[in-house]
């Protein structure tokens, strides 16, 4: 009776953190930055690429997948192009 406890507390939290995980990855967003005069895409948030890049950064355009700020970066120049933040 024990190892049958055991087994369904183990299986609950090994569920738990699957769902826990997979919201986490839901609500990651995809961005299109100008940062220091370039075009990055990147996952981080704005606040996380200015820390990161100091205060030349803005945000250009933000997407639900990566794939779609690697083609919206490549539609306006690519990355590593010219930008500005204005």
């Amino acid at each position: 009776m024990f190892k049958l406890w055991i087994a369904i507390c183990g299986s609950v939290l090994v569920l738990g953190l699957a769902f826990s995980s997979s919201k986490v990855q839901a609500n990651t967003k995809y961005s299109v930055f100008c940062a220091d005069g370039k075009i990055e895409a990147d996952s981080r948030t704005l606040d996380q690429m200015k820390s990161a890049r100091g205060s030349n950064v803005c945000l250009l355009k933000e997407f639900d997948y990566s794939s779609d700020a690697d083609n919206y970066a490549q539609s306006i120049g690519g990355k590593g192009s010219a930008c500005s933040c204005n």
